[in-house]
């Protein structure tokens, strides 16, 4: 089981938990009565369950409980959402398929979850808990590969590989995507299943340059720009924080976040990109323009 309490949340979401806190903030606040993203929403509500004052333990898991329709999906859709809570959601769900594939389908979903859910007849669930359980095992006579540095393929070999993936199936493209080198993370970042595309950003190889490219490009699934800002690693690289920025497909909270972290010249050269969103633009000028009063 995953540990609950090591949650990621922003400093407005932190008031609700804050030390020192009024009890009926804190009440509100597991009652599902202060306005959250839904990030944070679940992270406040799991973290309150455990509250040492029983009420409002009792009120926070009532809210987990009672979340439903598009409040719901909307928790279960943020990328922020603590792979304990998922495994809270399988269980309270597990005869919902629906939902089941939408927990399925997250970055952060727990082995254990997707192996519940399997059971539970969540088609994704099955084809992505087989894949990863078949990540441990080398076949008999077999070495596990050694580590090594990758090296550029030639335009042949890129081009075979990427024949070969027309005829590989979702369970192969999602190994793959996992466990393939420089060249395969670079096909299937670009597969329409958003599994296998998903499944690159999590593969233990993938290097700072090839996470600014995806950054820069303009990538299908949505989610991987998301995972990639929740990264708290790869958002210490300046370059990966300016290409989220310039990216139209950042959630907007986050892309606000990182303009204040550019240096004057990129803040310039954005306040006259009309290449970017016009709110991305306007804050770079603010931003500018405070710099320089001072």
């Amino acid at each position: 089981m995953p540990e609950p309490l090591h949650l990621d949340i922003s400093v407005e979401a932190s008031r609700c938990i804050a030390e020192g806190v009024s009890r009926e903030f804190r009440m509100q606040a597991a009652r599902g009565k202060i306005p959250l993203e839904a990030g944070d929403l679940g992270a406040v509500l799991l973290y309150l369950s455990h509250d040492t004052d029983t009420e409002i333990a009792e009120a926070a898991i009532a809210s987990i409980r009672g979340l439903s329709g598009n409040r719901l999906m909307s928790v279960l859709e943020a990328p922020e959402t603590h792979p304990y809570l998922l495994e809270i959601f399988s269980r309270l769900h597990c005869n919902d398929t629906a939902i089941g594939e939408v927990i399925a389908s997250h970055p952060s979903v727990a082995v254990e979850t997707l192996e519940f859910l399997s059971l539970h007849g969540v088609t994704t669930a099955t084809e992505f808990y087989g894949v990863l359980s078949s990540l441990d095992e080398t076949p008999e006579g077999e070495q596990p590969p050694p580590e090594f540095e990758e090296e550029e393929a030639d335009e042949e070999e890129f081009k075979s590989k990427y024949q070969l993936a027309q005829s590989m199936g979702v369970a192969e493209k999602i190994k793959m995507a996992l466990t393939g080198d420089k060249e395969w993370r670079g096909i299937l970042i670009k597969d329409s299943n958003k599994l296998v595309s998903g499944g690159v950003v999590k593969n233990p190889r993938i290097t700072d340059s090839e996470i600014i490219t995806i950054a820069k490009s303009a990538v299908q699934n949505d989610d991987i720009i998301r995972v990639i800002c929740s990264n708290k690693e790869w958002v210490k690289n300046y370059n990966i924080r300016k290409a989220l920025v310039e990216n139209n497909k950042t959630p907007l909270p986050q892309a606000l976040r990182f303009l204040a972290t550019l240096s004057e010249k990129d803040l310039a050269s954005l306040a006259k990109s009309k290449n970017i969103s016009s709110v991305i633009a306007t804050q770079a000028r603010r931003l500018l323009l405070n710099k320089n009063k001072k």
